[in-house]
């Protein structure tokens, strides 16, 4: 379904997200973090996104990010948490990109927050684990609802038939200030948060100047 021409964005529906019902926490997610981080610091085959590229996704990349088994733990995790024996991962189709196991470096300079939902055909849920020990508490996850023109607050997630959110809000671009953060998860190094990814989140905020400085993380997108 194609967004239609309309003048302001349709209503959400809304739901309050709860810990244990829309999103989970596990601290201490590996038991090898510092040197997944380590490792990952010295590979050479990253690639750039904005503002060195014209990619619409910020900061630089390296997929896959962690190995089979470390994989195999943060799935198990995410299913323990959420109560789903399944997961598995789509494959992208008709021009989409599904950055699973994905290691993502963003500086401040590289992004601002950027609220979104991800995509319902790849994915129902999705998962951040923070790889800088270093990183301010407010440069983790925030979830957002909608705030429109005349300062009514909308909703916060994105159901079928429509399946991000530029077909659900009906218009791919929006004022800045139409979205106003509801709960946020600080940053914690090893902390793994899942959650629907129907809901609007953004990184809250990104972090430092030189590689090491920047906001690390991995991110994950399963099916169910």
């Amino acid at each position: 379904m194609k967004p239609t021409a309309t003048s302001t964005p349709r209503i959400l529906p809304y739901r309050k997200p709860v810990e244990g019902r829309d999103y989970w926490l596990v601290e201490d997610a590996l038991g090898n973090a510092a040197a997944v981080r380590e490792r990952t610091l010295g590979r050479h085959d990253w690639i750039e996104g904005f503002p060195r590229k014209p990619e619409s996704w910020p900061g630089m990349r390296v997929i896959p990010g962690l190995e089979a088994d470390e994989l195999a733990i943060i799935e198990g995790h995410a299913r323990r948490t959420t109560g789903v024996e399944k997961f598995w991962v789509v494959p992208a189709q008709d021009g989409a990109h599904l950055n699973h196991n994905c290691v993502q470096v963003v500086g401040e300079e590289d992004c601002q927050a950027r609220p979104h939902t991800d995509s319902l055909k790849l994915c129902k849920y999705a998962a951040v684990l923070y790889l800088n020990p270093d990183v301010p508490d407010d440069c983790g996850t925030s979830f957002y609802r909608q705030r429109l023109p005349n300062g009514q607050l909308g909703g916060n997630f994105v159901s079928p038939p429509h399946a991000n959110l530029v077909e659900a809000l009906g218009m791919r671009f929006v004022p800045g200030n139409s979205f106003v953060e509801d709960v946020r998860v600080d940053h914690r190094f090893n902390r793994l948060l899942v959650y629907r990814a129907n809901m609007i989140h953004s990184a809250t905020a990104y972090w430092g100047f030189e590689l090491a400085e920047k906001r690390m993380a991995a991110v994950f997108f399963w099916m169910a």
